[in-house]
Protein backbone atom coordinates (compact mmCIF):
# COMPACT_ATOMS: atom_id res chain seq x y z
CA UNK A 1 0.00 0.00 0.00
CA UNK A 2 1.43 3.22 -1.34
CA UNK A 3 0.36 6.03 0.51
CA UNK A 4 -0.36 9.71 -0.66
CA UNK A 5 -0.16 12.22 1.75
CA UNK A 6 -3.00 15.24 1.82
CA UNK A 7 -1.59 18.24 0.24
CA UNK A 8 -2.80 21.89 1.87
CA UNK A 9 -5.37 22.78 -0.59
CA UNK A 10 -7.31 19.95 -0.18
CA UNK A 11 -7.13 19.92 3.74
CA UNK A 12 -7.92 23.68 3.68
CA UNK A 13 -11.22 23.19 1.53
CA UNK A 14 -11.76 20.21 4.05
CA UNK A 15 -12.23 22.65 6.73
CA UNK A 16 -14.03 25.19 4.71
CA UNK A 17 -16.32 22.53 4.12
CA UNK A 18 -16.70 21.84 7.77
CA UNK A 19 -16.97 25.23 9.09
CA UNK A 20 -19.81 25.66 6.52
CA UNK A 21 -21.52 22.41 7.88
CA UNK A 22 -21.38 23.87 11.12
CA UNK A 23 -22.62 27.05 10.75
CA UNK A 24 -25.34 26.00 9.21
CA UNK A 25 -26.16 23.10 11.85
CA UNK A 26 -26.19 25.86 14.51
CA UNK A 27 -28.55 28.21 12.36
CA UNK A 28 -30.52 25.10 11.83
CA UNK A 29 -30.47 24.59 15.57
CA UNK A 30 -30.84 28.04 16.76
CA UNK A 31 -34.12 28.12 14.00
CA UNK A 32 -35.94 25.30 15.89
CA UNK A 33 -35.22 26.29 18.95
CA UNK A 34 -36.79 29.52 18.17
CA UNK A 35 -40.11 27.98 17.52
CA UNK A 36 -40.45 27.38 21.28
CA UNK A 37 -40.80 29.86 23.83
CA UNK A 38 -38.48 30.80 26.61
CA UNK A 39 -35.53 28.35 25.71
CA UNK A 40 -33.06 29.24 28.35
CA UNK A 41 -29.36 30.71 26.78
CA UNK A 42 -27.51 27.52 28.52
CA UNK A 43 -29.13 25.26 26.19
CA UNK A 44 -28.29 27.37 23.43
CA UNK A 45 -24.37 27.50 24.73
CA UNK A 46 -24.57 23.80 25.14
CA UNK A 47 -26.21 22.83 21.88
CA UNK A 48 -23.24 25.27 20.16
CA UNK A 49 -20.60 23.76 22.48
CA UNK A 50 -21.30 20.38 21.26
CA UNK A 51 -21.70 21.12 17.56
CA UNK A 52 -18.24 23.03 17.48
CA UNK A 53 -16.48 21.00 20.02
CA UNK A 54 -17.69 17.43 18.74
CA UNK A 55 -18.02 17.33 15.02
CA UNK A 56 -14.54 16.77 13.78
CA UNK A 57 -13.59 14.38 16.81
CA UNK A 58 -16.22 12.59 16.18
CA UNK A 59 -16.60 12.17 12.74
CA UNK A 60 -12.51 11.84 12.59
CA UNK A 61 -12.67 8.55 15.45
CA UNK A 62 -16.26 6.93 14.10
CA UNK A 63 -15.58 7.52 9.97
CA UNK A 64 -11.74 8.17 9.65
CA UNK A 65 -12.80 11.85 8.71
CA UNK A 66 -15.21 14.72 8.48
CA UNK A 67 -17.56 15.43 5.87
CA UNK A 68 -15.09 17.66 4.23
CA UNK A 69 -12.74 15.22 4.79
CA UNK A 70 -15.04 12.76 2.57
CA UNK A 71 -15.88 15.35 -0.05
CA UNK A 72 -11.80 16.02 -0.62
CA UNK A 73 -11.00 12.52 -0.85
CA UNK A 74 -8.87 12.73 2.07
CA UNK A 75 -8.90 10.76 5.03
CA UNK A 76 -7.20 10.86 9.04
CA UNK A 77 -5.02 7.54 10.25
CA UNK A 78 -2.77 6.89 12.85
CA UNK A 79 0.72 8.06 11.72
CA UNK A 80 2.15 4.54 12.98
CA UNK A 81 -0.74 2.04 11.62
CA UNK A 82 -2.00 4.02 8.85
CA UNK A 83 -4.66 1.53 7.87
CA UNK A 84 -6.46 2.49 11.75
CA UNK A 85 -8.26 5.25 12.52
CA UNK A 86 -7.63 7.19 15.50
CA UNK A 87 -9.50 7.06 18.68
CA UNK A 88 -12.21 9.28 20.33
CA UNK A 89 -9.28 10.28 23.01
CA UNK A 90 -6.87 11.27 20.32
CA UNK A 91 -8.90 12.93 18.25
CA UNK A 92 -10.67 14.92 20.81
CA UNK A 93 -6.47 15.48 21.41
CA UNK A 94 -5.90 17.02 18.16
CA UNK A 95 -8.68 18.81 17.36
CA UNK A 96 -8.26 20.95 20.90
CA UNK A 97 -4.63 22.05 19.25
CA UNK A 98 -5.62 22.36 16.05
CA UNK A 99 -8.44 25.28 17.35
CA UNK A 100 -6.14 26.49 19.55
CA UNK A 101 -3.21 27.19 17.07
CA UNK A 102 -5.56 28.10 14.06
CA UNK A 103 -3.93 28.32 10.76
CA UNK A 104 -0.42 28.05 12.64
CA UNK A 105 -0.73 24.90 12.73
CA UNK A 106 -1.11 24.35 9.08
CA UNK A 107 2.32 25.94 8.75
CA UNK A 108 4.29 22.88 9.17
CA UNK A 109 2.78 20.53 6.75
CA UNK A 110 5.38 21.17 3.77
CA UNK A 111 8.08 21.18 6.32
CA UNK A 112 7.93 17.33 6.37
CA UNK A 113 7.70 14.62 4.19
CA UNK A 114 4.34 13.20 6.02
CA UNK A 115 2.56 16.66 5.42
CA UNK A 116 1.88 16.86 8.98
CA UNK A 117 0.65 19.92 10.64
CA UNK A 118 1.36 20.65 14.22
CA UNK A 119 -2.08 18.91 15.85
CA UNK A 120 -1.24 15.74 13.62
CA UNK A 121 2.42 15.61 14.96
CA UNK A 122 0.46 16.16 18.84
CA UNK A 123 -2.47 13.81 18.31
CA UNK A 124 0.40 11.51 16.75
CA UNK A 125 -1.95 11.77 12.98
CA UNK A 126 -1.47 11.64 9.12
CA UNK A 127 -4.12 12.85 6.61
CA UNK A 128 -3.58 10.89 3.61
CA UNK A 129 -5.68 10.77 0.11
CA UNK A 130 -8.27 7.89 0.03
CA UNK A 131 -7.14 5.14 -1.93
CA UNK A 132 -7.57 4.74 -5.69
CA UNK A 133 -9.58 1.83 -6.41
Amino acid sequence: MKIEYAILPSRVKALFIDTMIIVALIFLASEILAQFENVPNYVRIIIFILFFHLYDPLFVSIYGGTIGHSKMGITVRDAQNPKNKINFIRALFRFVFKVMLGWISFLTISGNKKKQAIHDLIGNSIVIEDEKE
